[in-house]
């Protein structure tokens, strides 16, 4: 081989060297500010949920392919099951969860004892306590399912029997900051709150319910240490998710059934279709994040 070939190579394999670092920085993919998912909110047949199944699907958090980017949220989807149907028991120490009833008749099992669910009712659920849901009736039941990780240096103290309550039963008011064209119920909150219709909480500061009256908007903002989640429960409009530059957010066309995950310090809100009767109706969940050095 001359020597003007080997010279050649060498010029190839350091042009290659010099190159490589760009292209691979090209393929990283980079986490996303947010996520954007999508759940049928229509009955299921009952060919198409069998007897006596449970089954779990995720919307965020474990289960789906960008559950990594997830702080405090652990779990976030739906839980289907069949008539007559049972779920195994669970147990998590160290995080508290939130069930919603979106469809049908359930029995909670909560330690020891049994408590009747139906739709719209919603509950806490304590860390430590093993508890699991029955369907004992000939519909589907379908549950939206949210769980949370509680830091170590939180103590946990005991919590008494679960509080079971209707969405329809938590009164619609105004918040503070928020145009009165939008009300909310306010469902769920920390142990510290007084609020809310459930205040037993550790992570989870809010579960709430918003009522958008047509071309309504609950005005864009950000919550610098907590992470939040709209699920939109009918109606359609833009969900505002991220931008800001020069604020102007980004807007995306969000309709029923549309779940939107939200990192914290990242621009979140919604505007209801400016038209005559066109309602919209959201529920949300908000939950802080560990400070760093909160950290496992």
């Amino acid at each position: 081989m001359n020597r003007s070939c080997v010279k050649t190579k060498l010029k190839n394999l350091l042009l290659l060297l010099l190159l490589a670092p760009g292209l691979l920085a090209q393929d990283r993919k980079v986490d996303p500010t947010w996520l954007r998912r999508s759940i049928p909110f229509a009955s299921k047949a009952e060919g198409d949920l069998p007897p006596g199944t449970c089954s779990y699907k995720a919307i965020f958090g474990e289960g789906d392919s960008d559950g990594r980017i997830l702080r405090t949220v652990t779990r976030f989807g739906e839980l289907a099951v069949g008539a007559n149907g049972n779920c195994r028991a669970e147990l998590y120490e160290r995080q508290e969860e939130i069930y919603f009833v979106l469809e049908g008749n359930a029995v909670l099992h909560y330690a020891d004892q049994a408590y009747a669910m139906r739709t719209n009712d919603f509950t806490y659920l304590a860390p430590g306590i093993r508890h699991s849901i029955v369907n004992s009736s000939q519909q589907a039941l379908r549950v939206l399912v949210m769980s949370f990780k509680i830091p170590p240096r939180i103590s946990i103290v005991a919590t008494p029997t679960p509080k079971i309550v209707n969405l329809n039963d938590v009164k619609e008011e105004t918040v503070e900051g928020h145009p009165t064209s939008v009300l909310y119920r306010l469902l769920l909150g920390s142990r510290t709150a007084t609020r809310d219709a459930i205040d037993q909480a550790y992570v989870v500061t809010s579960l709430f319910w918003i009522d958008f009256a047509p071309g309504s908007t609950n005005f864009p903002h950000h919550h610098e240490t907590a992470e939040e989640i709209y699920l939109v429960m009918d109606g359609q409009g833009e969900m505002v998710a991220g931008s800001g530059l020069d604020g102007v957010e980004g807007r995306y066309p969000a309709k029923t059934g549309d779940a939107y995950y939200f990192r914290p310090n990242c621009t979140v809100g919604f505007y209801n279709q400016n038209k005559p009767g066109a309602k919209a109706h959201i529920l949300a969940v908000r939950a802080r994040i560990p400070v760093p050095d909160e950290d496992d």
